[in-house]
């Protein structure tokens, strides 16, 4: 790659850092909690609340819009905190529900749109290669002030307060990367972090982010192929990688020692 190349790819690789640093410490809690599917179903009606505003008119990336995600992504996270309360057994269920719910009423408004197969894939896969540096001020801020929250108080944000950041940062995320990307980063790393020793889980995560970013954005340069997808399989062979070399007696027995509280 020459240094235009990398020029091209240096806001690329400073959104997928914005998005990873929070992905990974959130990633843990959502595998520890067993709500693997949150943050799909979260990106999805954050997805929605962009189409809707966007059909009605408003700038695609205007304030407008923002506040529609947004708004969108927080009731979708109360109504999940909700049915956790009221039916917990089947919650993993519900969320599935309502991933397939905003999904499908999201194909109902784009369907006589005849960009709206164009929005659709922006949404699915991103435009991560499209991101300019002023607009990663606002997202860096929002990361900064995320993990601030998260290390500073942690558990005892409770699970309305664990939700309401994680469909704040889920919604920044999904429009910077797109759904399927914000997924792969939230729990590739934790997944991989997962059969190592506690001390080293945090460490390892942001690793195996790092290191599929790296590897997906320079393949996807090289080959000429969708950088969004490029990084998501890249993530998935760094995984498989960290797997390979996790300690055999964590590995064999699905554990490496206590996994992470579920927020009370």
């Amino acid at each position: 790659m020459g240094a235009l190349e990398i020029g091209i790819l240096m806001p690329a690789f400073a959104a997928g850092m914005i998005v990873v640093a929070t992905h990974v410490p959130l990633g843990r809690q959502v595998l520890a909690g067993g709500i693997v599917f949150i943050d799909l179903a979260v990106a999805q009606v954050a997805g929605l609340g962009v189409t809707v505003a966007s059909a009605l008119g408003f700038e695609s990336h205007g304030l407008s819009v923002q506040a529609a995600a947004i708004a969108a992504a927080l009731l979708g996270a109360l109504l999940l905190t909700w049915t956790e309360r009221r039916w917990p057994p089947v919650q993993e269920a519900l969320i599935g529900v309502l991933f397939v719910f905003a999904a499908c009423v999201e194909l109902l408004i784009l369907a006589n749109n005849p960009h709206g197969g164009e929005h659709l894939k922006d949404m699915l896969v991103g435009q991560i290669l499209w991101v300019s540096y002023p607009r990663l001020i606002p997202a860096a801020v929002l990361s900064a002030l995320a993990l601030a929250i998260w290390f500073g108080v942690g558990k005892r944000l409770g699970r309305v307060g664990f939700y309401v950041l994680f469909a704040v940062v889920v919604t920044q995320s999904v429009q910077l990367v797109g759904i399927y990307l914000v997924f792969a980063s939230l729990i590739a790393p934790a997944l991989a972090a997962r059969f190592y020793p506690e001390r080293r889980r945090l460490a390892i995560g942001y690793a195996v982010a790092v290191a599929g970013y790296v590897l997906g954005l320079a393949a996807s340069a090289v080959f000429d192929l969708p950088t969004g997808a490029v990084i998501v399989v890249a993530l998935v062979a760094v995984l498989a990688v960290a797997l390979a070399f996790a300690p055999r007696a964590a590995a064999a027995d699905g554990r490496a020692g206590p996994v992470e509280d579920r927020v009370a």
